[in-house]
């Protein structure tokens, strides 16, 4: 059998990097797919996360997210700071807003777009109690999941994968609620919020305390999952050998720190503490091409990238290694959740190579 299905991780995730112009309907090309979720963040200005993606886009009036503020982070339309007016094949179109540009396009700031593919289309998918609309890649292990919530204990969303997925982001699109999380380290009967630096929180009021199956998740009755009428988006990832890997680690508190093994070099890592309060902190190899790896971007703060040497990592050809002592990422007994996508895989036609 061979180690991976997928030979080239580029064409199912990408990382595309460039510098605003505040032109009016600027093409962002380099993607190399038609990406159904986008993830920008300003690198060198502290602009929110800006999310997109093919369920929720709506030609001229492209609804997004903002990922790091709960307060802010319901269905947004296109306003002052602009918006992404077209998912094309290549990448997207950024429309100027009627006071700035900063989501997408500001004048001399720098950016970073994390692209996915999930199918290019959608689906009804009635696998579970509550019918969804999903947009799914069974072989790249991603999901959009949209759905209307029953306010039911137990209820269940199909979302399409056909295999259970190890990491599950949720978010109500109809209100404020934080960002759920699901990871498969933690468990079903713990959440942890994307939006937050809380610790995981034992409770089944998110997940029901009921592990994804290869065709559906569980939800319980609160209102960033599950809350009568309203509507939410969920984005679920299943590992696949070689191409991506969510799990856990324990920090020793040493430069010379963990190795996390995950059968690939890494092109883009989300790191967690989950004992503790810390930040998400998010490592790409088109922003740092070179070890130490310590460009680093907070999933849950608007905060403009940061060299942060206590959080340095080493990047190499299958995983990732510690190099930093800090709480947030290595701290001596400390536990943490990961989330990490391929560069290249470990073996197979193009072999991954040294930093």
């Amino acid at each position: 059998m061979a180690y991976t299905t997928i030979k080239k991780p580029s064409d199912y995730f990408n990382t595309k990097l460039y510098t605003g112009d505040d032109v009016d309907g600027r093409a962002i090309t380099g993607v190399g797919f038609q990406p159904d979720f986008s993830w920008v963040k300003a690198r060198s200005s502290a602009f929110s996360h800006y999310i997109i993606d093919a369920i929720r886009y709506d030609s001229g009036a492209s609804k997004y997210l903002k990922l790091d503020s709960s307060s802010s982070a319901a269905d947004e339309t296109p306003s002052g700071a602009g918006w992404i007016s077209t998912l094309n094949s290549d990448g997207y179109v950024c429309k100027n807003g009627t006071s700035n540009t900063n989501n997408c396009n500001e004048n001399g700031v720098t950016y970073v777009a994390w692209n996915w593919l999930a199918s290019n289309t959608t689906a009804s998918n009635t696998d579970g109690s509550i019918t969804s609309t999903v947009s799914a890649n069974t072989t790249s292990g991603f999901s959009i999941v949209s759905y209307t919530g029953n306010g039911t204990a137990g209820a269940t969303i199909g979302h399409g994968l056909g295999s259970a997925p190890s990491m599950i982001i949720a978010k109500r699109r109809s209100g404020v609620e934080n960002w759920a999380v699901y990871h498969s380290s933690i468990g079903a009967s713990k959440y942890i919020n994307l939006d937050t630096t809380t610790a995981e929180q034992s409770s089944t009021s998110r997940w029901n305390g009921t592990e994804p199956t290869s065709s559906v998740f569980s939800v319980n009755t609160h209102g960033s999952v599950n809350g009568s009428g309203d509507t939410y988006i969920a984005y679920c990832f299943a590992e696949k050998q070689g191409y991506s890997k969510m799990g856990s680690y324990t920090g020793n508190g040493n430069d010379d720190g963990t190795f996390v093994y995950t059968g690939f070099k890494p092109a883009w890592i989300m790191i967690k503490r989950t004992d503790d309060v810390s930040e998400w902190n998010i490592y790409d190899v088109k922003r740092n091409p070179f070890n130490l790896t310590n460009l680093e971007l907070e999933a849950n703060t608007s905060d403009a990238e940061a060299n942060v040497g206590e959080r340095e990592i080493d990047i190499l050809s299958n995983g990732f290694k510690m190099r930093g002592t800090s709480t947030f990422t290595n701290v001596s007994g400390g536990s943490y959740i990961y989330m990490a996508f391929a560069e290249q895989p470990l073996v197979g036609d193009n072999p991954a190579t040294a930093r």
